[in-house]
């Protein structure tokens, strides 16, 4: 007979962990007595980060006593105590590998129904003092999983629990984490998972990214757990190009025209992927990486690119030191910010020279929307005409479209700007501009511009409604970070790490203008990039998750230990990597 061995709670409290302050409930108390299981949660717990813990789904954490045994044996510990796994029922029975999710069991006088596995989380590895268990609890398909409350009651160590109910499908806990965690995400096993109702809506999200990656068998990668659209690079690392060509699009902003050296055709690159350059501005010096997105059409069989001059070393080499003729060292297109598929209305929104990403959508909207009755908006933010880049270009491309409309915004338009003609409105682009143009609600949103314009518009298309799916962003520079339950602190220049200089190979940080030698001291490419405050993503730091998921431009890595599932071709999780040779990271 399965029973209720413990039932345990704790409050969120912070933990210092790695120089670092960790919110985190993680650490549970057996309580006496009987508790009362609520919607949310048992009287008495609550969740630190959530984000990723809690909610209806996610209400009431369980693990099993025959998991504690396993674990005491593979890890040898017998330290163990109820809540080590940060669980608040610890029950005798029900396997990971017999339950199912939707099953509902009665505890008490409470009614629970099985939703998801647990969530896969570095917290667990902080309680347990050991940072690979997110990937051990995944790997040795003993994960625990997450109840419902479907009537609320009260539940006390002893209680017999009550199978009432089988969920549909018979799928068990162990079978959908691995479905995705693991490799080998079968395409049946995933779509009868999504028959499940009963299964929460982050995991069912993730699932159905995997059913609909045409790429998943060929091309490596998890789409449920780090979507993208790209296919792998056209090739590794840098690659001799020539600049066929230099043009002036207004008074600040320069074009190259790239070609190959035997002037046949260039990869067609996806709508609003970057190139990075290895540019030597000084004979004496090391080369600097920058990346600059693509600005013309995708089957031209040239890459054009378009910088705006400003303080920074590579803006200022391309407008003064680069000329026709000159063969620059580029990587092959690269980067996500893509366009999604489907048929849904297009506003492209930018500012400045964020304008570049963009206008290369435009003119693959323009070549594939032609004769549709689909909706293209195209809504863009200037000085004023003199730093307006593209205005005939983008009008002729809108022209062609049966349904394009378009908005320019000068915030200080000079004497000879026509209202009307080079302009629409003066001021910024903003939420109001967009409603009063009948810009549609239930469109995709692809934004690209300064950060400030970037925050402000994303934040105006939540207030309004337009989820988050459909809000698509390319940032100048490193993006924000997502270090879940981390105290926040101002951000800072990334730098050298603190200390003595490590002496193995160079690791450059291309979106954070940073090169610095590898330190061993540091486990991985992950510890190393926090110590040089490069903007960085993680989750479970223990190669389950895919959220630190990096593009490496070139060189070589290892893993240590690997991941459980390989990462798309030409990234890598840094979390689990160190250096093999100098790298250049997308980071």
């Amino acid at each position: 007979m399965n029973s209720l061995v413990s039932v345990n709670v704790g409050l969120p409290r912070d933990v210092e962990w790695q120089g670092k302050v960790v919110r985190t409930a993680v650490w549970k108390r057996s309580v006496p007595g009987r508790v009362m299981a609520r919607r949310l949660n048992l009287d008495g717990d609550g969740q630190g980060d959530l984000a990723g813990h809690g909610g209806e789904h996610r209400a009431t954490m369980v693990y099993q006593l025959d998991s504690y045994r396993y674990w005491q044996t593979y890890l040898q510990r017998h330290d163990f105590e109820y809540g080590q796994f940060g669980e608040n029922l610890t029950v005798d029975g029900l396997p990971d590998g017999e339950v199912c999710i939707g099953d509902r069991y009665r505890i008490g006088s409470a009614l629970f129904e099985v939703t998801q596995p647990r969530v896969t989380c570095y917290r667990v590895g902080i309680r347990m003092n050991n940072p690979q268990m997110p990937a051990l609890l995944v790997a040795h398909k003993r994960p625990g999983f997450y109840f419902r409350v479907i009537e609320e009651g009260e539940v006390g160590a002893g209680d017999d629990i009550t199978k009432v109910a089988d969920g549909p499908e018979r799928v068990s806990v162990a079978e959908i984490d691995g479905l995705l965690y693991l490799p080998g995400h079968s395409r049946d096993q995933l779509q009868r998972a999504l028959r499940i109702p009963s299964l929460s809506a982050g995991w069912k999200g993730s699932l159905e990214a995997l059913v609909a990656d045409e790429k998943m068998d060929t091309q490596g990668g998890n789409a449920g757990l780090a979507p993208s659209s790209a296919p792998p690079p056209a090739w590794r690392g840098f690659r001799s190009l020539r600049v066929a060509a230099v043009q002036r699009e207004c008074v600040d902003v320069l074009s190259l025209i790239i070609e190959s050296e035997d002037r046949s055709p260039l990869p067609a690159p996806l709508a609003g992927q970057f190139l990075v350059f290895k540019l030597e501005v000084n004979k004496d010096s090391a080369s600097i990486l920058r990346s600059y997105s693509m600005s013309g059409p995708q089957g031209a069989g040239t890459y054009r690119i378009s910088v705006k001059r400003a303080d920074g070393a590579g803006s200022r080499y391309v407008h003064d030191h680069i000329h026709a003729g000159d063969l620059l060292q580029v990587s092959a297109p690269r980067g996500s910010f893509t366009l999604a598929p489907g048929n849904r209305p297009i506003v492209l929104l930018s500012a400045g020279i964020g304008v570049t990403p963009v206008l290369s959508m435009l003119y693959s909207t323009a070549a594939t929307d032609a004769d549709s009755m689909r909706e293209i908006w195209w809504c863009y933010g200037a000085r004023n005409g003199k730093e307006h880049p593209f205005a005939a270009e983008a009008r002729n491309l809108l022209n062609g479209l049966p349904h394009g409309h378009s908005f320019i915004a000068y915030s200080k338009p000079e004497e000879g700007d026509q209202p009307g003609k080079d302009y629409d409105a003066q001021g910024h682009l903003n939420l109001s501009s967009l409603q009063q143009l009948g810009v549609p609600q239930t469109a995709d949103f692809y934004l690209c511009g300064p950060a400030a314009f970037l925050a402000d518009i994303t934040a105006a298309l939540k207030s309004w409604g337009v989820p988050d799916s459909c809000i698509h962003s390319e940032t100048f520079g490193a993006g924000p970070s997502i270090t879940p339950g981390i105290a926040s602190i101002p951000p800072r220049t990334p730098h050298p790490p603190a200390g003595s200089v490590g002496i193995g190979p160079e690791v450059s940080f291309t979106r954070s203008g940073l090169t610095v030698p590898w330190d061993s001291r540091f486990a991985n490419l992950l510890e190393f990039a926090e110590a040089c405050d490069v903007s960085v993503k993680w989750s479970c730091r223990a190669g389950v998750c895919h959220t630190c998921e990096s593009g490496l431009i070139d060189g070589r890595i290892n893993y240590a230990p690997g991941p459980l599932d390989r990462a798309a071709e030409g990234n890598i999780l840094i979390c689990c990597s160190t250096p093999l040779s100098q790298i250049e990271l997308d980071l």
